[in-house]
């Protein structure tokens, strides 16, 4: 079947079996391999796409459910000159990850959250981020870094 969706704002149209996962319509079809795939069981959360604005796990939604919406992943948060989104930049000074796997998972709900709830207490960003898994980092710099990209200005309009 083909189907045609909203890519970080530029319109991706393939054919593709009504079984593909949308994560591997992203990586596979659409060449966009910053969507890790950790599990397929929705147990980690590195599949973390906004899906029309809201955080999915991209491993839970058939890429035929997703036909024209607005898809973005971690690829698509950047301005086009390059310059990182503020939560990017804020991982980035917090030192919110080690080895990366689970960063652009984590970013993108981190994103979605502040989206949400634009002033969130430390309990908050915890419960917003409990379906999604970190091996490394002990999730301590994670949550320092989303609280401080909370007080980034543009975040917050």
């Amino acid at each position: 079947m083909r189907i045609t969706i909203n890519v970080n704002g530029s319109s991706e149209s393939h054919e593709v079996e009504a079984r593909t996962l949308l994560v591997h319509y992203l990586r596979d079809e659409a060449g966009l391999t910053g969507t890790n795939i950790g599990c397929d069981t929705t147990s980690c959360g590195a599949c973390t796409v906004l899906l029309n604005g809201e955080s999915v796990k991209s491993c839970t939604v058939l890429a035929a459910q997703a036909e024209g919406t607005d898809v973005t992943t971690i690829e698509g948060l950047a301005d086009a000159d390059g310059r990182m989104h503020p939560v990017q930049q804020a991982f980035q000074e917090y030192h919110g990850l080690q080895c990366g796997y689970c960063t652009p998972g984590m970013v993108m709900a981190v994103t979605s959250l502040l989206a949400e709830n634009p002033d969130p207490t430390e309990e908050d960003i915890r419960l917003g981020l409990e379906g999604n898994l970190c091996r490394c980092t002990g999730y301590h710099n994670i949550v320092a870094a989303a609280l401080a990209a909370s007080q980034i200005p543009e975040l917050r309009a």
